[in-house]
């Protein structure tokens, strides 16, 4: 199915059951607030999937269960009957779902709280990651439980897997989410990044594969350090399914949010995936995944947020160098994505594994010389793991309208791209949406997404061309993006212009102290004769105050001159300007 075919989808049946699932919200008003909603829809609407998809077994799951009571059986293999009854790696031994909960009106309260204690402990691991029962505990108060029941119990709202496909389901809680978070003015696009993004960094990351998979499929593992509803590994899991059927993914993630992990969960159990690989915590802080290695990565970290909260235990990382994630050095404290971005190294397979993810500008060119973001990106391209960056266009994400940048990160490169490092430049690769949802108002079509895969597997110097889209492609060795950053000393001098020594040395007039940056591709002494010495013939380097940095000037490699208009041609257009505006006011004033 294309990117096109997958929104015209969207727009109709999924946008139908969001919709409908906002509204059986507004029975919520008055005991919450609209920015509260989603603490009872969403829960619900997890709920009314694992109680639609777990119906056809329904029966078969309970009567098992009354068997099961009177006989002595261990806990793991009951969990395991059950499971097998239920057809999915989650149950619920309870009586009652929720058509049955509502032929009681009088003990909705009661009879609820039975049909939730009835579940497995995944499921009930979610929910207390919702903090559901709080608010069971709210709506019974508000005697709105049983409204509510009733309206999820509808027709309409029927969420079984054979009705409403995983990929639609995560397209539903997306558009909760967003508004959801609207209503309160927050950030949704924290919580998700929109498809056609997650398109295009699931086709770079497979495009040196593609062939391989396609004819012989494959089994690997793969990875989201900030996996949110875990959306870009069930739309990864699509791709490489879509190649080959009989490729197996076994995907991990880790997520922060309590709630968008919660989801995250619940999908992966749904789809009977390893939703054991879905953990809770701060990946910064907190590394479920230690020792592990994958070999793919996607992931849209958060970017302009501190890392005040996990500095702790981050630079107690730090500290045991290349043996734990952040060897290189650590950003700024006040911008954590850098740390994610080594935390996705760490974590590749080695000479397999390939990482896409989302950085901003700053991680580009932000930090001197020798400073943690510098020696950063001095690691990734002298280690020769960068393979290519990206330049997205503006207004592409729902919360920001910023610049963004995919890197493409590889521990397995090919032989023609070793000692390089590809730029793309994609700014003017878009389609403008007919509508747009919060800072997004350009999407990523298929031709797009085709046009900018292109420049990448055909990695070569050029411009590409479709229509009114267009693509750059350039290519760089690794040390074109290095520099010496050089101290310029100029010596005290006497009163006749003649240096003064003490014992046998220069000493340097601090006041005209300088530094210069010299390309790593030139000599530095060839460098130092023609561009200082002619200018201050006194000038010398102290080489024992050297550094090397390292900086992606992606903007000025792409920019593109663009000649003044002429003033004459300015002064004509302003007098026609003035002359038409004189008419006008002749016409007015008659």
């Amino acid at each position: 199915m294309t990117i096109n075919d997958m929104q015209k989808q969207t727009n109709i049946n999924i946008q139908e059951k969001a919709n409908l699932i906002w509204e059986i919200a507004t029975h919520l008003s008055g005991l919450y607030k609209p920015h509260e909603y989603g603490k009872v829809i969403l829960p619900m609407t997890v709920l009314k999937r694992f109680d639609d998809a777990l119906a056809p077994t329904k029966k078969a799951v309970t009567t098992l269960y009354k068997n099961l009571k009177s006989k002595d059986v261990i806990d793991v293999i009951r969990n395991e009957l059950l499971c097998s009854a239920s057809q999915y790696p989650f149950y619920n031994t309870s009586e009652f779902d929720f058509a049955r909960l509502l032929s009681e009106p009088e003990n909705i309260a009661s009879n609820f709280q039975d049909y939730l204690l009835g579940f497995s402990d995944n499921i009930k691991d979610i929910l207390a990651n919702f903090k559901f029962h709080n608010e069971v505990d709210t709506m019974v108060k508000g005697k709105v439980l049983y409204v509510v029941i009733q309206e999820f119990n509808s027709k309409k709202a029927e969420m079984s897997p054979d009705k409403i496909t995983s990929t639609d389901m995560g397209y539903i809680f997306e558009d909760l989410i967003r508004k959801f978070s609207e209503s309160y003015n927050e950030e949704a696009g924290a919580h998700f990044t929109s498809r056609d993004i997650i398109y295009l960094m699931t086709e770079l990351l497979v495009a040196p594969e593609r062939k391989e998979i396609k004819e012989n499929g494959c089994t690997k593992t793969a990875y989201d350090m900030a996996m949110g509803t875990s959306q870009m590994l069930g739309c990864l899991t699509e791709r490489v399914k879509e190649l080959n059927p009989e490729s197996e993914l076994t995907c991990f993630g880790q997520e922060f949010n309590p709630e968008t992990y919660a989801i995250a969960k619940s999908d992966m159990l749904i789809k009977g995936g390893n939703a054991s690989g879905m953990l809770y915590g701060d990946t910064l802080s907190e590394d479920c995944f230690k020792n592990y290695e994958f070999d793919y990565i996607i992931s849209n970290p958060p970017f302009g947020i501190d890392w005040k909260r996990e500095k702790d235990a981050v630079e107690k990382e730090a500290k045991l160098g290349y043996d734990g994630r952040f060897g290189p050095g650590t950003p700024s404290i006040s911008d954590g994505q850098m740390l994610f971005l080594l935390n996705g190294v760490k974590k590749l397979k080695e000479g397999a594994g390939r990482m896409a993810i989302i950085q901003n500008g700053s991680s580009l060119f932000t930090g001197d010389a020798g400073s943690g973001p510098s020696e950063i990106r001095k690691y990734l391209i002298k280690s020769d793991l960068l393979e290519a960056i990206i330049q997205l266009p503006t207004d592409l994400f729902y919360n920001t309208g910023i610049a963004t940048y995919i890197w493409i990160v590889s521990k397995n490169k090919s032989k023609n791209r070793l000692g390089q490092v590809q730029l793309i430049d994609a700014s003017k690769c878009f389609v403008k949406r007919r509508k747009n949802i919060g800072n997004k108002r350009v999407d990523l079509d298929d031709k797009c997404v085709d046009l900018i895969v292109k420049a990448y597997n055909e990695f070569d110097n050029k411009l590409y061309e479709k229509g009114s889209l267009t693509v750059e492609s350039k290519k760089f060795d690794n040390d074109f993006f290095g520099y010496t950053k050089v101290v310029v000393e100029t010596p005290i001098c006497d009163e006749s212009g003649k240096p003064l020594l003490k014992k046998g040395k220069l000493q340097p007039d601090k006041k005209k102290t300088d530094t210069e940056i010299i390309p790593l591709q030139d000599d530095i002494v060839e460098y130092f004769k023609k561009n200082i010495t002619p200018y201050n013939p006194l000038a010398y380097m102290d080489s024992s105050k050297d550094k090397v940095g390292y900086e992606i000037p992606f903007t000025r490699l792409f920019y593109k001159f663009v000649a003044p208009r002429k003033s004459e041609d300015i002064f004509a257009e302003f007098k026609a300007l003035s002359e038409e505006e004189a008419e006008l006011m002749k016409e007015i004033l008659g």
